[in-house]
Formats: C-alpha cells, structure tokens, sequence
C-alpha cells in the first residue's frame, strides 16, 4: 500500500462534530484564542471519549473559567498543569514575575519525578513525602530544602483552596522546612557573606563598566543584582545624586543618595553604554556588549557570573605576584557564599552601625508591616545621607562626606 495511503490524515467523524484532529494527533478544539487538547486520536479514534470530555468542560471554557477537575481522579500531572495555568495568569497581570513562574515550573518537574504524573493525588501519603524530603536533602543544602519545601505545599494547598480535591493533603511530621537551629549552625558554617573595606577597594578599582556602577550601586544603596540589571535610566537624578527605585521583588518604595563615585562610574556606564537589541529594553541603564539586558528571569544571573569572574582574576593575580616576589600568598577574596549580593549583605551590616535601622531598612526596600510604618510617611532625605555616608567613610576612610 502506498505510504500516502496508509498514513491519510484523520478526519472528523462527521461533518458537525465539534473538535478538529490537531497535527500533534489530539482532538482539538480552539476556545478564546487557546487551543485546548482533549485526548489522543489514536486511542479515541472516533472522538467519542473527547466528545464527552469537551461538553463537560465547554461552559468553564467558553466563560473563560478553568475546567473543574473530578476528584477522584486528579492525577499530579492535572495538578500541576492547573497550579501553573493559575501562576502564568499571575505573570501576565503581574503580581509574580515570571522568574518566579519558573520557581514553580521547576518544583512541578520534582513531583512529577517523585510521584508520576499518572499518580493520584488521593492516593499521596505521608510516607511518599517523608521519601521526597530525604531525596531532596541528600543533594540540597538548607535554605535551598526550605524554599523546595514550601513550593512543593504551595502547590497542594492551591489544590485544596481551588476545589480541585476535596480534603487537605496530610504531608506528615516530617515534610517541613529545617529547623533556625540548623539554618544558623549551616550560615555559621558557610561563613560571613560580608567584604572587607580593603578588598572591596580594589574590586571596584579592578572592575571596568558596566560592573564598576553596578558594585558601586551595590554598596552605596544595597542592590543586588536584579536591582542592577532592571534599573531605568528614569529612575536616576544624577543632577542631585539620587535614585529612586521601588524594588523589582517586593515593589516596596526605595530612595537613596548617591556617593560622588557612584554617580560618576554611573555617568561612565551610560557614556560607554551600547544601545539595546530591543526597544523593550531601551530604558534600562545598563546593557551587555551583546545588547542585552543584565537581568534575567533565571538564577543564573550574568552579573553573578562576572563579578565571579573579575574577583576569581584578582586571586589569580595576587597569587602569582607572591609566587614572583616569593612571599607568602594572601588569603583570597572568594570564599563560598561570596558573590554579588554579598554586597547587600555588607551594606546593611556597616550601615546598621550608623544606629538608624528605618533609614537603613528604607534605602535597603525592606517592608515595615510594624504600627510605625503604616504611620510613617515618609524619612527624610538627610537621615538617607547620613546612612549612606556612614558607609561611604567605611569605605573611603581618607576621602571627606560629600
């Protein structure tokens, strides 16, 4: 038989049946701009199965409402799928970002992997959570198990709260995040997350722009990197020394002054700056030499990969320099848990020693849920100085506030 006969493409069962046979071999039918999928050809080849699966969904789907789910046979697969229809809402609204979606999308592939995606939700016991637990702890460390944890709840509490199943999942006593005792005794173990005032100089003198402003911006205002890589040229008044920029993650009002150093590798940066790719990303202050913005919606940050880099060179040249002059090699400036938010780490260590935490805590975005800060309307530009240039003379103990 010849192959275009043996592979004919399906057809509709008749001429009013109201899904189509989708390429990818579903029965298919587009509702409100969104193709929605109602089970393989191959194993419904008359479109029975599917036919009844479209009028059971079709009101939710034409109003525009998520299908609701029997039950009985929610598997972990139709959990997931309908946690992250319910999350990618959120992104196109905005309330989440979408590196945050992808924080969820990951924690979905760990279940599935733990459980399979055909496995009941019903059928979850404590034990298969106890299980999962110790498979997570064997290769994350605390507070990384505590943010799986909580996603991996999140998820079946949003279960619950949608009607998808009809009682809470009982996780057991096991499945929670690590006791303070053990997320202080692994911070003591890691060590400070902070940089000393001497070789925090000579990675400023050592770094080229863009990363110069950025690490200026890191320690004279406590951003991290997201901060950098999202900042608008809009909220810059280099004129007057200030930024004024609501963080990206929480949104909470942030001012700052600006050191002269600052606002000049600033100035530099746009001077040398390239224009964008795209004219989505004009705004932003800074863009890589590929016309790419800084900020990336993944852990994998391009600014933590640089300042990696660039403090990974100094060790590397300082080590050499000794082995020339035979003297002894001086301790390295990385260290584990040293990257670039340790210079928001630092900023609020040296800046809380200028005993005026709501100055600090305002500078830094941090929400103030206290009576005081639904009161408080605003703090005064020159208690923001004076945090700012308490750091500032930390820093440059030789040079006078500006």
């Amino acid at each position: 038989m010849p192959d275009s006969i043996r592979r004919r493409p399906p057809k509709k069962p008749h001429a009013d049946f109201p899904l189509f046979p989708h390429a990818r071999g579903y029965w298919a039918k587009k509702v409100r701009g969104k193709l929605h999928y109602f089970g393989k050809i191959a194993n419904d080849p008359r479109g029975e199965a599917a036919l009844d699966q479209w009028l059971e969904q079709k009101d939710d789907l034409l109003a525009g409402r998520t299908p609701r789910v029997d039950s009985d046979s929610l598997c972990v697969a139709d959990l997931c799928n309908h946690f992250l229809d319910a999350k990618s809402h959120q992104v196109d609204s905005g309330e989440i970002k979408l590196r945050t979606f992808r924080d969820y999308h990951a924690t979905c592939k760990v279940v599935v992997k733990a459980f399979g995606k055909n496995r009941l939700v019903d059928d979850l016991a404590a034990n298969d959570f106890q299980a999962l637990r110790a498979t997570l702890a064997k290769r994350l460390g605390p507070h990384a198990l505590s943010r799986e944890v909580q996603g991996i709840r999140t998820l079946f509490k949003y279960g619950f709260d949608a009607a998808l199943i009809e009682k809470p999942v009982r996780f057991g006593p096991t499945f929670k995040r690590p006791e303070k005792r053990i997320m202080r005794a692994h911070r003591q173990k890691v060590g400070q997350r902070l940089l000393e005032a001497d070789a925090l100089r000579i990675i400023i003198a050592s770094a080229d722009q863009p990363l110069k402003a950025m690490i200026l911006l890191g320690i004279n205002c406590g951003f991290g990197n997201y901060d950098c890589g999202t900042l608008p040229r809009s909220a810059l008044d280099l004129k007057h020394g200030w930024v004024d920029f609501p963080r990206p993650k929480t949104a909470v009002e942030r001012r700052c002054p600006l050191w002269p150093e600052t606002a000049l590798a600033i100035q530099e940066a746009l001077h040398s700056r390239r224009p964008s790719r795209d004219e989505a990303f004009e705004h932003l202050v800074f863009i890589t030499k590929y016309g790419q913005p800084w900020a990336k919606e993944t852990s994998d940050s391009p600014v933590t990969k640089e300042f990696r880099k660039l403090i990974d060179s100094i060790d590397s040249e300082a080590a050499e320099e000794a082995r020339k002059r035979r003297v002894k090699v001086p301790p390295k400036i990385y260290r584990r848990g040293i990257g670039f938010y340790a210079l928001r780490h630092t900023f609020e260590t040296i800046a809380g020693e200028s005993k005026d935490q709501v100055a600090v805590n305002h500078i830094m975005g941090h929400a103030d849920n206290s009576m005081a800060g639904v009161y408080r309307e605003k703090i005064g530009d020159e208690r923001l100085r004076a945090v700012a240039g308490h750091v500032r003379q930390w820093l440059y103990p030789n040079n006078r506030a500006k």
